[in-house]
């Protein structure tokens, strides 16, 4: 019989994949795993523990999933829920009373089958908040706040939050959203900030970088990373639109997600001399690739505050770049950078505001520069191992609420 307590983890992604998602998600259960058993269920192909029969821990046990286009929406409203259903029997079969379950908001009915199931075995629950819903599909446009969806959503947020222990946001803007819910205690929630994930120090502005030589432009814009429904690409598109006659202005775009089908449209549309669109970068040449760009641009759509992960910032902040962040004033990524003075802050989906700040930007190289030397400097800030202290003394709390000691 089992004696000893475990901390479970449930997600849908997990190295292999290589999302922001399954990035962190890896790091903090080998980081816990440092002091506590730790097992992960996973629904990422040939994430399981290689090592089948050998004692290993993290053990990863790989959860079947079926993972339809991010455009075919009907058939993915299918696959999270059975993926839901199938993690409900995963946590049933393998949660016992002195354990931790933790979650993790990707996909948004996961945190729903597997809390109900930890629960059941009267385990101690945690939840990782990345993607807030409704919210999130409010911002995108794919349903009313008075929708019944929205209502539905709303009522069953409401029975999760009271359930669980504990809920760790990520950014300052999460809990006022958190607060509109009944029950949910101001010391029920947890920060615990993303972190770095490159190495961290100022790159200089090199016109011998391969992605920046073949620009003939003295001040590059850059967009990268993953695009989703809570950003607004056509932003910056529409941005670069009005500084086409700025011959020393060029936008450097790439990465992937249903944003840059948009991009990729726009510019086969427009064909703008000012914009150049490259396929995805691969990770090892990712700091490189963010250090051809002076600044970088995250364009979020409105009413985003809360509901959106701002993790691909600190990896700008790394390599020294300031950046323009579109959305609301009270969103984290506009909180970090007015506070520390390392970028600006615009309205989200207003072309005009974006173009004007880029080209102020651009006539002022020494200031950006500036920023972008203080960027690396509060990037520091953003460690890892400081971040995962912080979820082991989390996790180690909730064991002993929960009448366990390690």
């Amino acid at each position: 019989m089992e004696t000893s307590s475990k901390l479970v983890i449930a997600t849908q992604f997990y190295p292999p994949d290589k999302s922001t998602t399954a990035v962190y998600l890896g790091k903090i259960a080998e980081g816990l795993a440092a002091e506590t058993n730790v097992t992960v269920l996973a629904a990422t192909p040939n994430s399981a523990s290689r090592r089948a029969g050998a004692a290993s821990n993290p053990t990863v046990i790989e959860i079947g999933n079926w993972n339809p286009k991010k455009t075919a929406l009907i058939q993915r409203s299918i696959a999270v829920c059975a993926l839901a259903v199938r993690m409900f029997f995963s946590v049933l079969r393998r949660a016992r009373s002195k354990d931790v379950v933790f979650c993790v908001t990707t996909p948004f009915t996961l945190p729903y089958g597997v809390v109900l199931a930890a629960k059941l075995r009267r385990a101690r629950t945690l939840l990782l908040i990345y993607d807030l819903y409704p919210e999130a599909l409010e911002a995108a446009g794919f349903v009313k706040p008075a929708s019944i969806a929205a209502r539905l959503l709303r009522f069953a947020n409401g029975l999760l939050f009271r359930c669980l222990d504990s809920i760790v946001v990520i950014g300052r803007d999460v809990p006022p959203l958190l607060a509109r819910y009944k029950g949910v205690a101001p010391d029920k929630i947890q920060l615990i900030p993303n972190w770095v994930l490159l190495p961290i120090g100022y790159r200089q502005i090199d016109p011998r970088n391969r992605f920046r030589a073949q620009l003939n432009s003295k001040f590059v814009v850059g967009l990268s990373g993953n695009l989703g429904f809570t950003h607004a690409p056509a932003t910056v598109f529409e941005a670069a639109k009005l500084l086409k006659l700025e011959r020393d202005i060029h936008f450097l775009l790439s990465g992937w997600g249903v944003g840059w089908k948009e991009l990729n449209d726009l510019a086969t549309r427009e064909m703008l001399d000012n914009v150049t669109i490259l396929p995805p970068v691969p990770q090892e040449e990712l700091v490189e690739f963010l250090s051809a760009a002076d600044v970088w641009v995250i364009p979020y759509r409105r009413n985003i505050a809360g509901v959106s992960i701002p993790s691909r910032l600190y990896n700008l902040l790394a390599v020294g770049r300031p950046v323009i962040v579109a959305a609301e004033a009270h969103s984290e990524a506009a909180i970090e950078l007015s506070e520390e003075a390392i970028g600006w802050v615009v309205p989200p989906e207003e072309p005009p505001q974006l173009a004007h700040t880029i080209r102020e930007a651009a006539r002022d190289r020494s200031a950006t520069e500036q920023k972008g030397r203080r960027a690396a400097v509060v990037a520091e800030k953003y460690g890892e191992e400081a971040a995962l202290m912080r979820y082991r003394a989390l996790v180690n709390a909730l064991k002993e609420r929960g009448g366990v000691h390690s």
